[in-house]
């Protein structure tokens, strides 16, 4: 089994997870739950592949994803309590989770021979929807929209491994080294609260 297939899986079940938490907190149904675990692991992919007709889309050619969110959920409804207690461990499968997402998005749409920068949307699309979509089917602010630097990382790192494939580097470090960039920027944003400006006011203050 590849070591980026390993990582894919990890986020997905760090991102089940962390959908499983907010639908269990919402006081979600079990049913209910495992909706949202599954939109927020797989709805970014499945976004994806929607919009730039690529079949069979993620999940549907794969059902060990199903079977990790299912996993997910079994684990969270037994154990939620203890769950809080791997939230570092969780975070860091998550920014892994992301940065390979983002990764491998952007890999598919290059590889349909999109336009890099579409490719590079797509590859943002993957990393960060399924928890827009988690958050708005939960009547909740995307975290994205309002304080964390979460897609400007995967942006980040999209970027550089665009850079990186005009200079040649060859995929498999070009992948370890696009991937360190997000996971980087992600770690560092978070321990020390960055965050991107907000519109407060006028450019010039008010007339």
């Amino acid at each position: 089994m590849e070591f980026i297939y390993v990582l894919d899986i990890l986020g997905t079940f760090a991102f089940a997870i962390s959908g499983a938490l907010v639908a269990s907190d919402k006081k979600f149904d079990l049913f209910g739950v495992i909706i949202i675990a599954f939109v927020t692991a797989i709805g970014g992919g499945m976004l994806r592949d929607v919009l730039i007709n690529a079949h069979p889309i993620n999940w549907i050619g794969d059902l060990n994803y199903l079977f990790t969110i299912l996993a997910a959920v079994i684990l969270t409804f037994l154990f939620k309590s203890k769950i809080a207690y791997l939230s570092k461990t969780l975070f860091l499968f998550d920014t892994v989770g992301i940065s390979v997402f983002t990764l491998l998005g952007l890999q598919k749409g290059l590889l349909l021979d999109l336009h890099p920068i579409v490719a590079l949307i797509m590859g943002m699309i993957s990393a960060v929807f399924g928890g827009v979509l988690r958050d708005v089917l939960t009547n909740k602010v995307p975290l994205i929209f309002e304080k964390e630097i979460y897609a400007s990382a995967c942006l980040a790192g999209g970027i550089s491994y665009l850079i990186l494939v005009k200079f040649n580097v060859p995929k498999n470090i070009n992948f370890v080294i696009s991937a360190s960039v997000i996971i980087f920027i992600r770690l560092i944003s978070v321990k020390f609260q960055l965050q991107l400006p907000k519109i407060n006011d006028d450019l010039f203050g008010k007339s």
